[in-house]
């Protein structure tokens, strides 16, 4: 406990990947509260107001005087002289905006039924904090949904990925000779597999009928099974270097088989650096997600991933009339950065090698 109060104390120490560190905090609880923050649940659709941009909330009344939370509906008109539609807000009704409010059933954390969040809006009142997008979804309550896909896919491919990279990088270092041959051969050809044309080649022939969580869990397993190989030569080059060790040689003449040996007391002296590549390696994932919904190849609608949510984003009128729609390519890059910037930073503590 001490030990881990140090790490996150020479953290602290250097504003910007502390101040990354609470971005990833605040974005996961997000995630894991997703039907807490959302107004809407994530299949909520109304086609006759795509393209709505985002609701105004406010506090100050027209009279100039400081009251609670009000918003108003938008009117969906067409211009004939433009040949556009537009929306115009509906002044005439004010509706509040309650914070803590009842709105549609959900289960807490998988398990807890509530209909608890932390703001509504009457059900004759549309709040649409980001707009909407071409089918009507709420952009702001997908962000939620969107991101327990785009954030998670890395971390449960790592846990695929690594084990494997780290027994067989182990086991292929600490052997050595013909084993050790054939088994870095093996990895190097599937290291020279072009990883991202092959998920496009796989998820391109997938069946139709495939739901997207199947998808999920099948995009999730390439990913890892095309990760590890990498993992595994820097393993193994580890492994050459502590199998020389003093103490190695130590148990070794006491009796202690291979698989303790490597398991017990060779894996565990390279988690440094195991710690810093999961850390550096999911924001690849993160990516690799995201590109393929944005091809539409990966996470389909009317679930939402942030890669199949700015997908509209791709057309040069939406980027410059309907900006908001631009915000999950915002999320990834701030998730990315944060990511890369905290793990540079847990590198430099745990490098033993690093000028400090």
């Amino acid at each position: 406990m001490q030990n881990i109060i140090s790490f996150f104390n020479k953290i602290k120490k250097d504003k910007i990947p502390y101040f990354a560190l609470w971005v990833l905090v605040i974005m996961y609880l997000f995630i894991l509260f997703a039907d807490f923050f959302a107004v809407y649940p994530m299949t909520y659709s109304n086609r006759k107001l795509s393209y709505q941009p985002p609701s105004n909330v406010y506090i100050i009344s027209p009279e100039n005087k400081i009251v609670k939370p009000y918003t108003y509906n938008y009117i969906k008109t067409f211009n004939k002289d433009t040949l556009n539609i537009e929306y115009k807000q509906d002044r005439l009704k004010k509706y509040p905006v309650k914070f803590f409010s009842h709105g549609y059933k959900y289960k807490l954390l998988g398990f807890i039924n509530t209909d608890i969040h932390l703001f509504s809006v009457p059900k004759d009142c549309n709040l649409f904090l980001l707009g909407t997008d071409i089918n009507g979804h709420d952009v702001y309550s997908r962000l939620f949904f969107g991101g327990q896909i785009s954030l998670t896919i890395g971390f449960l491919a790592l846990l695929i990925s690594f084990p494997i990279g780290a027994v067989y990088g182990g086991i292929s270092g600490y052997i050595g000779g013909i084993v050790d041959k054939v088994m870095m051969r093996i990895a190097e050809a599937i290291m020279s597999i072009p990883s991202f044309y092959l998920l496009i080649i796989l998820a391109s022939i997938l069946p139709s009928n495939m739901t997207s969580k199947q998808r999920f869990a099948l995009i999730t397993a390439i990913l890892a099974l095309i990760g590890w190989a990498g993992f595994s030569r820097v393993i193994r080059g580890m492994v050459l270097s502590i199998k020389t060790q003093d103490y190695v040689k130590a148990i070794e003449t006491v009796g202690a088989s291979k698989k303790r040996v490597i398991l017990n007391h060779i894996l565990p002296q390279t988690s440094s650096y195991v710690i810093i590549a999961i850390t550096l390696s999911v924001p690849s994932y993160i990516l690799a997600e995201s590109g393929l919904s944005f091809l539409g190849l990966g996470i389909q609608l009317p679930d939402a991933s942030w890669g199949n949510m700015l997908r509209e984003a791709q057309e040069f009128a939406n980027i410059v009339y309907r900006p908001w729609l631009l915000t999950p390519g915002f999320l990834i890059f701030i998730a990315v950065l944060s990511f890369n910037v905290l793990g540079d930073k847990i590198r430099d503590i745990l490098d033993p090698k690093t000028i400090k």
